[in-house]
């Protein structure tokens, strides 16, 4: 495949998977609205806005399953698609339960982008590149996040809550043609019909479960940070919200480069698994920090807050490259699948039960506790196994430039 051909399937991914962040991960800048519309309590109107990401969580695996089966393209595309159709349906109902079900139903089907776009970057990247190629996709769900903030909010106030939905189901609609027109699904190794099949990359190893494990805890300082930003600075620091709210837009924009970073970073040194270990530490140590500034109440945590924004979420990148490098091509699609269930898992429980922690001022002791979760996570990521695994390694990661045009299918070394 071209250069200009791989580059337009990674931002086609890109799309595909910010349209689906737009709502997945988007949908509580609608709260006020929907409080406002359906006369609901912040409970009820929490509730309805958690919908997608449960409808995500139970279909993840089984979207990566068909991808594996059956190619990537169009899982993409008749997931997002429904998506679409479902955020639609969502902005003609009336009442907060068909609602709530609408929305679970559109991020069951836009679940498929998660396991399905990660997969089908893989499968055209060489391995020199596929950190760069990861790294990019992963910048998907703050770049979503950042598009709902300009479009709901705005459509919500003028037109209320359910038009407003309308914004993503659109967006959606539009990825979904993209990866009609623009997606070829990588090509797979010939097999004979009657040949078995590959084996589960899961029977007899701990390799992949320690990844899934220590991307899961890393995701906790990362929520932490992005769901505990916004009300510290306007509660403990007395911000103008607007103001504060500006602040993270661009901490956000910051994260997204980040993700890139870390991606050509793990392509220089030829591994996936000794960056993601190296973030780790620096997740603890600067939540630790975090933790020292709110116990002194100091002008520096904005700082600490700046680099959290970056630092969090860099790993992400990393940890779906080495599982779906892991896993070959006839399962990276379910290995992806359980990547994404296990982190989503993990951002669903980080905010209540941090809340819990912090109550009406307790940010040092639940910044502290935090900490705790990327220091696990360090002797968790396997970056020995991967090592024996025949992962390249920086003495000779360059000369695999020179034959990556034939390792195109995906399949790891």
């Amino acid at each position: 495949m071209t250069d200009r051909r791989r580059w337009t399937i990674l931002a086609v991914g890109t799309l595909s998977q910010a349209a689906a962040c737009s709502f997945i991960y988007g949908i509580p800048m609608l709260v006020p609205a929907l409080r406002s519309d359906e006369h609901l309590s912040l409970l009820g109107a929490s509730l309805i806005v958690s919908a997608p990401v449960a409808g995500l969580l139970l279909t993840l695996i089984a979207w990566g399953a068909a991808a594996d089966r059956f190619g990537e393209r169009i899982v993409i595309m008749s997931g997002i698609g429904a998506a679409a159709l479902f955020l639609g349906a969502a902005a003609l109902v009336h009442g907060p339960v068909a609602l709530a079900l609408l929305l679970a139903l559109a991020g069951a089907a836009g679940a498929s982008v998660f396991a399905a776009s990660g997969r089908v970057v893989m499968g055209w990247f060489p391995v020199h590149e596929r950190g760069f190629a990861m790294g990019t996709r992963q910048t998907a769900q703050p770049l979503g996040v950042a598009i709902a903030a300009l479009g709901l909010p705005s459509l919500a106030r003028s037109h209320g809550a359910h038009v407003a939905l309308l914004f993503p189901a659109a967006l959606c609609a539009l990825a979904a043609l993209a990866v009609l027109l623009w997606v070829t699904d990588p090509p797979r190794a010939p097999r004979a019909p009657d040949a078995p099949g590959t084996a589960s990359p899961y029977r007899g190893s701990w390799h992949l479960g320690r990844i899934h494990l220590a991307s899961a805890l890393l995701v906790v300082p990362q929520f932490a940070v992005a769901t505990f930003m916004l009300v510290y600075l306007v509660g403990q620091r007395h911000w103008d919200p607007a103001a504060a709210g500006r602040l993270i837009f661009g901490f956000q924009l910051a994260g997204a480069a980040g993700r890139v970073v870390a991606g050509v970073w793990s392509d220089r040194v030829g591994s996936r698994l000794l960056p993601m270990r190296q973030l780790a530490v620096a997740s603890a140590v600067l939540m630790g920090m975090l933790a020292l500034g709110a116990w002194l109440d100091a002008v520096w945590i904005i700082a600490g807050f700046a680099l959290g924004a970056v630092i969090t979420v860099a790993d992400n990148g990393l940890g779906f490259v080495a599982v779906a490098e892991r896993a070959g091509t006839e399962w990276s699609g379910r290995a992806l699948g359980v990547q994404n269930t296990g982190q989503n898992v993990a951002a669903v429980l980080t905010a209540p039960l941090l809340a819990a922690v912090i109550g009406d001022g307790r940010y040092a002791l639940g910044f502290a506790l935090v900490m705790l979760f990327p220091l696990l996570a360090i002797p968790l990521t396997p970056v020995r196994a991967e090592r024996l695994a025949g992962r390249p390694t920086v003495q000779h990661a360059s000369s695999l430039r020179g034959t990556a045009a034939h390792h195109q299918s995906g399949t790891p070394s």
